[in-house]
């Protein structure tokens, strides 16, 4: 439904509460966020009787974390009255707030005032409200537009740079924080009207594929790379790290005891990687081809794992695909404002004069060949001329924050802050008990499938409802899916977590299968219900005013717009997880109180209106995480 359509349902619902208008705040949409009417209507009331300008007033009202404080709070320090203590305010204004056809008298908490809905108005804005914007409720376009007075200058742009595998590894729970987080993101400001450029960039360039190239001469079988290409890339992986490995790691110990490296260095399986990948930079034809078939077969791989995942990309970049004119450029910036320095060959930016926190790093090795560095420093500006984004995101481990801080003063040093401060690293911790180099990763497609038989198991338990499903094992592969992306948002980004193939199947608390389990029990009540859905927005919502479970439930799918507004500023998954945990919590709840199937028909109706709307909402909700809503399971 367009928006002028919807401020005129809006207008007419709050008519019949005496309601003739809705002031329009800044960043107040009402026709998209049923909560933004309470929140004018508010506004208007408290200004005289605080004395204090609508404008400070209005972005004070706060949603609340726990229904039982409030649908909306008002922290009096918040709009800071000198003169009396905040407490003595709060009891003052309290008092003299008038009576209000849409909200309780507030009651005063300390230096906060709460505010609760009238039920009667709450179900006549929300339920409308979600059953006209469908799947887009809660979202809100304009917060990505460049100027929200001026549609017509367009959307703000966004590039989300996240997953960034190794080519011809095998793609591992290791890599999947980045490629859950990223694909959240990148929902995230869809919703909020960016214009979005998914990018996977890919580690498929530096010293690491030369150790592969050599491996692949040493240990390489064209038969087995046909059969399985993935597996044989990371068994020889594995292999040629057994040799390189453990001289890096006494190379690496002599040099912190101050012993004289040279000879070692000079013969060692790292310096021969070097050799392969230097003749990849000076563009040997016999290497390039060699480079080309594991990058084209590890994307392929890719491809069908992002997939299952719900993941998708516009851009598939990578470090091979920087420009040498833009390296070349970026140092002869680099040499032009004096940040250069010759270090026994190689080229090194001091930073610690800067910032000493940000050390000392290399920009180009003894051999001449490039670094990550200097390839992200011209990926970055090749990035800002092709595409001009107003925001850039880097979904990377916390184990890179150094060298991200580093790119970004880099840029910034430059002379380039029109980049750097459009740059951001989200970062996160590890799945801890993984590593490629010891071949003792756990690849991600198998971890699918054996969480995947486990819920196939569980769905066989129940021989009836196991045959209403049209795809068993489809179903059961989305539930083993959604069990391991949710085990992984449930806490902070940047806690660390231990990988548990049992943790993550359990259905104990607060699990993906509980969220399916949810959703798909409201498809279940609309089938056995087979109340027509166009009948819906003509419902008796009167008839639900008098449930305390069915305002429950009301007040907490209204929160759905300002949940979305504050994933914006958190940019946290548990953001969103945490509340779907609990409005299905109350969800549960209700399912005693508010039958639909044997109620009288128009209460059944107005019923199957809200559990429709908390449908919509955990569908939606459940898709910004990147999961499947199943129907049936």
């Amino acid at each position: 439904m367009a928006e002028d359509q919807q401020v005129e349902v809006l207008t007419s619902q709050l008519a019949k509460f005496g309601v003739s208008n809705v002031t329009k705040y800044p960043n107040a949409h009402p026709e998209l966020n049923p909560v933004d009417v309470f929140r004018s209507h508010l506004t208007d009331l408290l200004a005289p009787v605080t004395g204090v300008d609508p404008k400070i007033i209005y972005p004070a009202l706060q949603w609340t974390q726990s229904l039982e404080k409030g649908d909306l709070v008002l922290p009096v320090p918040a709009l800071r009255v000198k003169g009396k203590k905040p407490a003595e305010l709060a009891t003052e204004w309290a008092s003299k707030f008038p009576e209000s056809p849409l909200v309780e008298a507030p009651i005063v908490a300390g230096t906060f005032i709460q505010f609760f809905f009238k039920p009667a108005p709450l179900g006549q804005i929300t339920i409308p409200s979600i059953l006209n914007n469908q799947s887009s409720y809660g979202f809100n376009k304009h917060l990505g537009l460049k100027d929200p007075e001026d549609p017509s200058k367009g959307q703000k742009r966004i590039i989300v740079e996240f997953s960034s595998p190794n080519i011809a590894k095998p793609f591992h729970a290791g890599h999947l924080r980045s490629t859950i987080i990223g694909g959240f993101l990148a929902n995230v400001y869809e919703g909020a009207g960016w214009d979005v450029i998914r990018m996977n960039y890919l580690g498929d360039w530096g010293t690491q594929f030369g150790l592969l190239a050599m491996g692949w001469e040493m240990y390489g079988s064209e038969e087995k790379l046909l059969e399985n290409p993935i597996s044989h890339l990371y068994d020889i992986y594995v292999q040629i790290n057994k040799l390189h490995g453990p001289q890096h790691d006494e190379i690496k110990e002599k040099k912190k005891n101050g012993e004289d490296v040279t000879a070692l260095e000079k013969d060692s399986w790292g310096r021969k990687a070097q050799g392969y990948f230097k003749r990849m930079e000076d563009g040997d034809e016999e290497m390039l081809a060699l480079w080309r078939r594991f990058r084209d077969l590890s994307i392929d791989r890719y491809k069908q794992t992002y997939a299952r995942l719900n993941i998708h990309y516009d851009v598939y970049s990578g470090e091979s695909q920087i420009k040498p004119e833009s390296m070349e450029a970026a140092m002869q910036n680099l040499w032009e404002k004096g940040l250069n320095e010759d270090s026994k060959g190689a080229v090194i930016v001091d930073l610690e004069k800067h910032n000493k926190k940000l050390g000392k790093c290399r920009v180009k090795k003894e051999d001449g060949t490039t670094l990550y560095l200097t390839r992200d420093i011209g990926a970055a500006v090749e990035r800002y001329e092709k595409y001009h984004f107003d925001k850039m995101i880097y979904v990377v481990a916390m184990q890179q924050d150094l060298h991200l801080a580093q790119l970004f003063k880099i840029l910034s040093l430059m002379g380039r802050d029109d980049i750097a401060d459009k740059c951001q690293h989200i970062n996160f911790g590890m799945v801890q008990g993984m590593s490629t180099r010891k071949g003792t990763v756990k690849f991600l497609d198998d971890i699918l499938k054996d969480v995947g038989d486990k819920m196939h198991e569980v769905m066989r338990s129940n021989a009836d409802k196991y045959a209403q499903v049209d795809d068993p094992e489809k179903t059961a592969d989305t539930l083993g899916i959604t069990s391991v992306m949710v085990q992984d948002m449930t806490g902070k980004r940047i806690n660390n977590y231990a990988f548990s193939l049992d943790r993550m199947t359990s259905f104990e608390g607060d699990t993906g299968p509980y969220l399916q389990y949810a959703h798909a029990r409201l498809c279940s009540i609309g089938r056995r219900a087979a109340i027509p859905p166009d009948t819906l927005p003509t419902a008796d919502l009167s008839l639900l005013a008098d449930s305390p479970h069915a305002m429950l439930l009301l007040r907490s799918l209204a929160q759905w717009p300002d949940v979305f507004a504050n994933t914006l500023k958190t940019l946290e998954p548990v953001t969103v997880l945490i509340y779907l945990f609990r409005m299905t919590h109350l969800l549960s709840s209700s399912y005693d109180h508010l039958k639909v199937v044997g109620s009288e028909k128009e209460v059944a109706r107005a019923r199957m209106a809200l559990y429709e709307c908390a449908r919509v909402v955990l569908g939606r909700g459940m898709r910004v995480l990147g999961l499947t809503p199943v129907e049936r399971m």
